[in-house]
């Protein structure tokens, strides 16, 4: 099951970013953070698969893709394949990028419900729902 769903900048700005799971505010944010210096700490050259119990807990695992100014980051637990979120992290880029024709940050920002509609039509309730872009847009 995902847990969340992350979307953060180069200079700690997050942009969007949706939880499937009951957790306080204060808790959100801290997780945002710390996704935040996990992925922007790691060298290009390693993979983007974080698997750290004492910073996520037990179940938890972190699977993040780098576009541009943007990293788009998915915490799940164990039973999800990396492969399968790093899959779903390019199902969204390309459905955003047909919504928004050449998707960039700036659309994030000032188009978010736009943004979150697409997040929602492809994962309800921490479950991939769809991954086919154009029944998504339909």
């Amino acid at each position: 099951m995902i847990k969340a769903f992350i979307v953060v900048n180069n200079h700690a700005m997050v942009r969007l970013c949706r939880f499937y799971e009951q957790l306080g505010v204060d808790k959100q944010t801290e997780l945002c953070q710390t996704v935040y210096k996990i992925v922007t700490g790691r060298p290009d050259h390693l993979c983007s698969f974080v698997d750290d119990e004492k910073t996520f807990g037990p179940d938890t695992k972190l699977v993040y893709r780098h576009f541009a100014t943007l990293y788009f980051c998915i915490l799940s637990d164990r039973s999800e394949s990396e492969l399968a979120m790093l899959d779903l992290i390019q199902v969204y880029v390309e459905t955003l990028d047909r919504v928004f024709e050449n998707v960039c940050e700036l659309d994030l920002i000032f188009n978010s419900p736009k943004a979150y509609t697409v997040l929602d039509e492809t994962i309800v309730g921490g479950l991939v729902l769809e991954i086919n872009s154009q029944k998504i847009l339909g």
